[in-house]
This record gives C-alpha cells, sequence and structure tokens, in this order.
C-alpha cells in the first residue's frame, strides 16, 4: 500500500478524516482533492489545471489522495495500487455533512481550498440525497475494472464505523 486513493459512497462519510488518520499512521503524504479542485470564494479550477496537479501528484513514488471526482478518477485509478471504499448509511452521511457545516461555519476546513469558507446549501444536498444509490452499483463497477487490471492491486471496502475503526488500529499494528 503505497498509492491509495480513499473514495467513499457520499459526502459526509469521514473520507477526509480516514485519509488524514490513515497517512499518519503510514507516514505518507495525504493529497485532499477538494483544495485542489476549488479556488477561492468556492470557484471551480479549470478542468486541466485540476487533470495536472494530480497528474503531478500520482508521479511521487507514495501517496493518499482523497475524493472521488469522477471526471479526473481515471489520472488516480491508473496509479493506485490501492483503492479504500467509505461507506455508511445515508442518513448517516446526512447528519455529519450538516453537523460539519455547524461546525466549521465561516472557517475553511484543513482539506478544502483556501479561501472557501464553509457553506450549505439546498443543492449539495440533493446531490448526497439522488446520487447514493447509483454510486454504490457504479463505484462496485469501478472495482471490478481495478482488480482485473493486474496483480498487486486491492480494494478495500469498510462500511461501517466499526470496520473502519477496525481497519485504522490494524494498520498501526503492522
Amino acid at each position: 500500500m503505497e498509492r491509495i486513493m480513499v473514495v467513499g459512497i457520499s459526502a459526509g462519510v469521514g473520507k477526509s478524516t480516514f485519509a488524514r488518520r490513515l497517512g499518519e499512521q503510514l507516514e505518507i503524504e495525504v493529497f485532499h482533492l477538494d483544495a485542489y479542485h476549488w479556488k477561492p470564494g468556492w470557484v471551480e479550477a479549470p478542468r486541466e489545471e485540476f487533470a495536472d496537479a494530480q497528474r503531478k501528484i500520482v508521479g511521487n513514488e507514495s501517496w493518499i489522495i482523497e475524493g472521488n471526482y469522477s471526471s479526473t478518477f481515471d489520472i488516480r485509478f491508473e496509479a493506485a495500487d490501492t483503492i479504500i471504499y467509505l461507506e455508511l448509511p445515508l442518513y448517516l452521511c446526512l447528519f455529519r455533512v450538516l453537523n460539519r457545516w455547524l461546525t466549521n461555519l465561516g472557517n475553511t476546513r484543513v482539506d478544502m481550498g483556501e479561501g472557501c469558507t464553509e457553506k450549505m446549501d439546498w443543492k449539495f444536498l440533493k446531490f448526497i440525497v439522488t446520487t447514493y444509490s447509483s454510486r454504490k452499483k457504479k463505484m462496485q463497477s469501478r472495482f471490478a475494472n481495478f482488480l482485473a487490471k493486474g496483480e498487486g492491486r486491492k480494494v478495500i471496502q469498510l462500511k461501517n464505523k466499526q470496520e473502519i475503526k477496525a481497519f485504522l488500529e490494524n494498520v498501526i499494528a503492522k
């Protein structure tokens, strides 16, 4: 496990926190895609700039890249040796998103682009709810394709808080 993608079913599943803890334990640098995707004031980076940043990251010997971003998924997919997928129930993801918003109101989280103060809107919540189920199917297909690319690739699916906690504790023990 040297080139790790951390992806998840939804916002609020805990990708950023998980990746940060994993990075600390494995002593591997963590890259949060939101920090590359969002410019100050919640302006999206041009697609090619966002893609180029990822191409540069995956050129490193080891990395943990956290985030979904389907438009550039293949850049990470081709270079990764491990995908770690987090899947928690929709209600918990929504609760965490709302809690994160209230906790960080007026501040910029460490995993976000500079100048992107915490915000919440109906469009974002609707996106989470309406894409949750379809994303489950899409991820399973992606995992099968990833594993078919050759030996040495691994997909780890963690589907509840206990599995996530146990995985992180096991990484420490190794």
